[in-house]
C-alpha cells in the first residue's frame, strides 16, 4: 500500500505539470493579445488549437499504453511537452504558437486517462475513488500554485520568462518518474505483484459491448459537459476577470486561485465520500452516479447563476463554484468505467473518454470567443456564452442520471460473455 501510495504521488505531480502547462497561455492572455495583435476571434483559435489532436493523442497513447510500460510511456510524453515549449522562449509569431498548441494537446491528451488507469490497477474497486481524487485534485493543484506564480512571473518579466520554469519543471518530472516510477501493476513484473494488492477484475468484455453500456454512455456524457466548464476556465477564465470584469493581473491572479483550491479540495472530497458510500453499502449507481451528475449539474447552474448577479464577493463565489464542482465530479465518474472496465482494456476505453471530451475542449473556446466578438458590449457577449454553457451542462447531467449504472452493467457485461461462450 506504501508503494501504491508513492506512485499517487508522482502522479499528482504529473497532473500539477499538466496542468500548468495548459493554463500558461490563459493567464498571459491579455499580453498575448497585446503582443501579436491578436482579436478575440484570434485568441480563442489558439485556445482551441490545443484541443485539434487531443483526441487522436488520447486514443493512440490509450492504445500504446497496453504495448509500452507506463515508465517510458508518460517520461516520452512529458519530454514531448518540454519540446513544445522551448520555441515559445522567445520572438515568436501565432502560426508558431498555434503549432506548439497542437503538439502539445496531442501530448497531453492522454495525460489525464493514463494517470488513472495507473490510479486504478494499484487499488481494489471500492477503494479507487479517493486515490483518483487526489489525482484529479493535482490538475487543479497545478494551476493553483501556477496562478500566483506565472502571473507574478509574467508581471515582473514577460510571457516567455513562465515557459522557463515549466521546462525545468518538466525535465525535473521526467528525471525523478524513470527512477521511481518502475514497478507498476501493468508492467507485471514480480516486484510489482509483491508491492500491491491483489486487485478484484471485472470480466473481459469484447469493446463493442463495454462501449454499449450506459455506464459507460453516461461517463462520456458527463466527460463532455465537464471538460467544457474546465476548457473554458483555463482558456477564458482569467480573460474574463481582467477583461470581462475589470480586475488587474495581479488580483486576477488571486481570484483564479479559488475556483482551483476549492477544486482540490473538492476532488478529494468527493473521492473519499464516494468511498464512504459503497463501504457502507450504497449501490455504485448512486455513489457514483447520482453523485458525478449532481456535481457536474451544480457547477452548470453556478456558472448559469453568475451571468445574472453584479459584480462582488458572491459572483465571485458562483464563478468559482462553477469552475470547480464539475472538476471534483472526474475522479469518481472514472471510477466508474473502473468499475466496469476489465483493466486490459481500461487505457483504450480512458483514452476514448478523453477524446469524447476533448470535442468540448475544441469547441467550448471558439463558442465564448466568437461570442463575445460578435457583440458590442463584452460584457454581453461573456455573459450569453456563460448561460449557454451551464444550460448545457445541467441538461447533460439530468441525462447522465438515467444512464450510469455501474452494478447493472458489470451483471449485463457477465451475462452477455457467458451467453457467447
Amino acid at each position: 500500500m506504501r508503494r501504491a501510495w508513492i506512485v499517487v504521488g508522482l502522479l499528482v505531480v504529473f497532473m500539477l505539470i499538466n496542468h500548468a502547462d495548459k493554463s500558461v497561455i490563459a493567464f498571459a492572455g491579455v499580453q498575448i493579445q497585446k503582443d501579436l495583435g491578436l482579436s478575440p476571434q484570434e485568441f480563442g483559435i489558439i485556445q482551441s488549437s490545443f484541443f485539434w489532436l487531443f483526441a487522436v493523442g488520447a486514443l493512440f497513447f490509450g492504445w500504446l499504453s497496453s504495448k509500452v510500460s507506463l515508465r517510458w510511456l508518460m517520461a516520452g510524453l512529458m519530454l514531448t511537452w518540454v519540446a513544445t515549449m522551448a520555441p515559445l522562449l522567445g520572438t515568436v509569431s501565432f502560426s508558431v504558437l498555434v503549432a506548439c498548441r497542437i503538439v502539445l494537446g496531442f501530448a497531453e491528451g492522454p495525460a489525464y486517462a493514463l494517470a488513472n488507469h495507473a490510479v486504478h490497477s494499484w487499488f481494489t474497486p471500492e477503494k479507487r475513488a479517493m486515490p483518483s481524487g487526489f489525482v484529479t485534485a493535482g490538475a487543479s493543484i497545478g494551476t493553483l500554485i501556477a496562478a500566483p506564480l506565472l502571473t507574478w512571473i509574467i508581471v515582473r518579466w514577460d510571457w516567455h520568462a513562465a515557459f522557463y520554469i515549466l521546462i525545468v519543471m518538466g525535465l525535473v518530472w521526467a528525471v525523478a518518474w524513470m527512477i521511481f516510477g518502475r514497478g507498476a501493476p501493468e508492467e507485471n513484473t514480480p516486484a510489482a505483484k509483491t508491492a500491491t494488492t491483489i486487485v478484484v477484475d471485472t470480466v473481459d468484455a469484447p469493446y463493442k459491448t463495454i462501449l454499449r453500456t450506459g455506464t459507460v454512455l453516461g461517463i462520456a456524457l458527463l466527460m463532455f459537459c465537464s471538460y467544457w466548464s474546465t476548457t473554458l476556465k483555463v482558456a477564458w477564465l482569467p480573460v474574463y476577470l481582467q477583461d470581462g470584469l475589470g480586475y488587474d493581473t495581479l488580483t486576477t491572479g488571486r481570484l483564479v486561485m479559488l475556483p482551483y483550491g476549492f477544486a482540490a479540495a473538492g476532488a478529494i472530497a468527493a473521492g473519499w465520500f464516494s468511498s464512504r458510500l459503497i463501504a457502507r453499502g450504497v449501490s455504485r449507481k448512486v455513489a457514483r452516479g447520482y453523485l458525478s451528475a449532481v456535481l457536474i449539474g451544480g457547477a452548470g447552474a453556478a456558472m448559469m447563476g453568475f451571468t445574472v448577479l453584479p459584480q462582488g464577493p458572491v459572483q465571485i463565489l458562483l464563478v468559482s463554484l462553477a469552475f470547480s464542482l464539475n472538476t471534483a465530479a472526474f475522479g469518481v465518474a472514472l471510477s466508474a468505467i473502473a468499475d466496469v472496465v476489465q483493466s486490459k482494456k481500461r487505457g483504450m476505453v480512458l483514452g476514448g473518454l478523453s477524446a469524447v471530451s476533448s470535442i468540448s475542449g475544441m469547441i467550448a473556446p471558439l463558442v465564448l470567443g466568437f461570442t463575445v466578438g460578435g457583440t458590442a458590449d463584452k460584457i454581453s457577449g461573456y455573459a450569453s456564452g456563460f448561460l449557454m454553457s451551464g444550460a448545457l451542462m445541467v441538461v447533460g447531467s439530468i441525462i447522465a442520471v438515467f444512464l450510469v449504472n455501474p452494478d447493472r452493467d458489470i451483471a449485463r457485461i457477465r451475462r452477455s460473455v457467458e451467453e457467447a461462450a
